[in-house]
This record gives structure tokens, C-alpha cells and sequence, in this order.
């Protein structure tokens, strides 16, 4: 009986650490993954500033340069969902994505303003996504 118990406990022991190492590794591949998720997010808007500018100095044909911007800007959007974070950047980025694809006779005005709060949104400030969110409040959503 005695025998049965010390190799229970040790079998106990043994899986007890070994569900530890599990987590760990959990973990560590979820922090990686989140890593991954955060580089291309950067990525995506990186060259959503660089599309706007080409888009500004008329490089072009400017109906091509305004559908890469809208490209990028839905990558940027799908791994803003990916990626833990605040609710309210993700909506933003969503609202933003929305405005540009739904509004392109508006938003092509707003541009500069929107390449300033992307740039603030790459430097990590919240007020980028502050700035964003006041450009979608002022695109007029009926279309006028």
C-alpha cells in the first residue's frame, strides 16, 4: 500500500510540473503570436501613411493610390482585432476603415489630418486614436 502511494504521489508530482512547463510554453507562444500581430498592425499602418502620401503628391494615378489606402487600412483593421488591446482603438480603427471605404469624397480631403493620427497611433499615443475619432465624428454620414 505504502508503495502504491509514493509512486501515486510521485506520478501526481510528475504531472503537476509537467502542466507547469504546458503554461509556460502557452504562454511564451501567445506573447510571440501577440508580438507578431502588433509588427504587422504597425506594418499595415506604416504604409497606409505612405500610401496617403503618395496619394497627396499625386503620384499617379490617384483612384489606384486611394484603393491602396483603403487596402491597407482593412489589414490595419483585421489585426487590430488580433491583437489584445483597447476596445476603443479597435473600434476606431474600424470606424476609420469604414469612413474611408464609404466616404472617399470626404475623406480624401481629410487625409492629412488622417496621416497625423495614424502617425500618433504608430508613436503609440492615444491621442492618434483621439484625433481619428474626431475625423470619422466629422465626415457627415448621410452622404451630403
Amino acid at each position: 500500500m505504502k508503495r502504491r502511494m509514493i509512486r501515486a504521489l510521485i506520478l501526481a508530482g510528475i504531472t503537476f510540473i509537467a502542466l507547469l512547463v504546458f503554461i509556460a510554453l502557452y504562454i511564451d507562444e501567445t506573447r510571440r503570436v501577440q508580438e507578431t500581430y502588433r509588427r504587422q498592425y504597425h506594418t499595415c499602418l506604416t504604409k497606409v501613411t505612405e500610401d496617403i502620401d503618395s496619394y497627396l503628391n499625386n503620384d499617379g494615378d490617384l483612384d489606384f493610390r486611394y484603393t491602396r489606402i483603403v487596402s491597407d487600412m482593412s489589414c490595419a483593421d483585421s489585426f487590430a482585432f488580433l491583437i489584445d488591446g483597447p476596445e476603443e482603438h479597435k473600434r476606431v480603427v474600424t470606424e476609420v476603415l469604414t469612413c474611408v471605404m464609404k466616404f472617399p469624397e470626404q475623406m480624401r480631403q481629410k487625409l492629412p489630418e488622417l496621416k497625423a493620427a495614424i502617425e500618433d497611433m504608430l508613436a503609440e499615443y492615444d491621442k492618434g486614436y483621439d484625433e481619428a475619432a474626431k475625423i470619422v465624428a466629422s465626415i457627415d454620414k448621410k452622404g451630403h
